[in-house]
């Protein structure tokens, strides 16, 4: 997956919502968007002995990620776009992650060192990302698995589990180890977010 490639196709639903906030401080907006991934974190870690709770966490991650897109749309729309905000945007984007993902590391549904190294592969890849720009080349957003992928799968893979439940197939079984759906996500996390690092060097390096 590399949604964030696609960033300008959901144009569509962020332009009539962004002029209706054009008076809004971008910054609030993007306090919102942190406000919101931290509940979702918090959903998701006590989502174990409570399962609806799985949808309602789904539910603010991805409104969550709509508001960490909004605000960079209303501060454009209204002229407000600055260095600041950018970095701001940056910094908070890294702690939704952390709210967000860390909340299932931490949780029942994840062994731990898997949800540490979900945590390693999705630092490293926003890291790399940056650290491009930082060096002089262009600012990263390629790989697969940006932080529009892990908004989408966020939402998707607990509404799965919460529908694997319902079925009797809240885990399976591989080679003797039983695994959750929201553990598979953390393994995609872990596997593919240290790959999209690896691969954000390689381009970098490639582009000095």
């Amino acid at each position: 997956m590399v949604l964030d490639g696609h960033r300008s196709k959901v144009d569509f639903a962020l332009e009539p919502v962004a002029r209706r906030f054009i008076n809004v401080d971008p910054n609030l907006i993007s306090w919102i968007g942190l406000i919101l991934a931290f509940i979702s974190g918090l959903l998701m870690y006590l989502s174990y002995s409570a399962y609806m709770l799985l949808l309602l966490g789904a539910a603010v991650v991805l409104i969550s990620g709509y508001f960490d897109a909004l605000d960079g749309k209303v501060a454009k729309l209204a002229g407000k776009a600055s260095k600041k905000g950018d970095y701001l945007d940056h910094v908070f984007d890294r702690y939704a992650d952390m709210f967000m993902i860390g909340g299932v590391a931490f949780s029942s549904w994840c062994n731990p060192y898997v949800g540490m190294l979900a945590l390693v592969g999705v630092l490293l890849t926003s890291y790399m990302g940056t650290q491009a720009q930082a060096v002089g080349a262009p600012r990263l957003y390629a790989g697969l698995l940006g932080r529009a992928d892990r908004v989408v799968l966020s939402t998707a893979f607990p509404i799965i589990q919460f529908i694997g439940l319902q079925f009797g197939y809240g885990s399976f079984d591989i080679m003797g180890y039983e695994l959750t759906w929201m553990e598979m996500m953390m393994i995609w996390f872990a596997l593919v977010g240290n790959l999209t690092a690896v691969q954000r060097v390689v381009t970098t390096w490639k582009n000095m």
